[in-house]
């Protein structure tokens, strides 16, 4: 009996299959291929996601914060007229949605700056009730997120994570501290008149805890 039949069918069936396996090969480099996106390194569409950098972000986003606190800034003695008038709609009128607990208020003030505490100063400001309590924090620490959440334009999304988020706001604060509270004594402002440009969030209308980005002394 021939053995020539088989042999060739199975020499036939090898050439299928490697056949087969050529062609997925190369359906796999032609769609790695077009996949593939040649994008130059430093340009708008560079792939290679850089680590945040908290520093780097605080330096270019406080000019930008400074400036929007100083063009809605209202003056104390007219905010606290208005809050003392009802609250909510105070908020509305001169705030910026701020974390869920109250708007974040943009305020500017001249007055007498009196007890330090752990970096943050009592103010009497003239025309403001003496049941409003006005301080102004100086640092070392400056707490809180209220120069992030001040313009209403710096939200979790623009972010990879929550800490990032997080770190962003303290950035800021530092950024603050540099360009601003550096260039103050802020050890020796008791009974010196300073004027002060700020924000705070609106929680206590009694109490109201101000982080300056602007501060000058007298």
């Amino acid at each position: 009996m021939s053995t020539v039949a088989p042999t060739i069918n199975r020499r036939s069936r090898r050439g299928v299959r490697a056949a087969i396996a050529a062609g997925l090969a190369v359906v796999l480099i032609v769609a790695m291929a077009l996949s593939t996106k040649a994008v130059k390194i430093g340009s708008a569409g560079d792939t290679q996601v850089k680590a945040f950098d908290p520093a780097v972000y605080g330096e270019a986003q406080f000019p930008k914060t400074q400036a929007a606190i100083e063009g809605r800034a209202v003056s104390a003695d007219t905010l606290a007229t208005a809050i003392a008038k009802d609250q909510d709609a105070a908020g509305k009128q001169y705030g910026v949605a701020g974390g869920g607990i109250g708007p974040e208020i943009s305020v500017k003030f001249t007055g007498v700056a009196g007890s330090e505490d752990a970096g943050i100063y009592t103010v009497k400001v003239p025309n403001v009730p003496d049941s409003v309590i006005i301080r102004v924090q100086t640092g070392p620490a400056i707490n809180g997120t209220d120069l992030r959440d001040a313009t209403g334009t710096i939200s979790f999304e623009q972010f990879t994570n929550q800490i990032d988020y997080q770190n962003a706001g303290y950035a800021i604060n530092t950024a603050m501290k540099k360009a601003v509270l550096s260039k103050v004594d802020t050890a020796k402002l008791t009974g010196k008149t300073i004027s002060v440009v700020g924000v705070f969030q609106l929680i206590n209308p009694n109490g109201w805890l101000v982080t300056p980005v602007k501060l000058d002394a007298k």
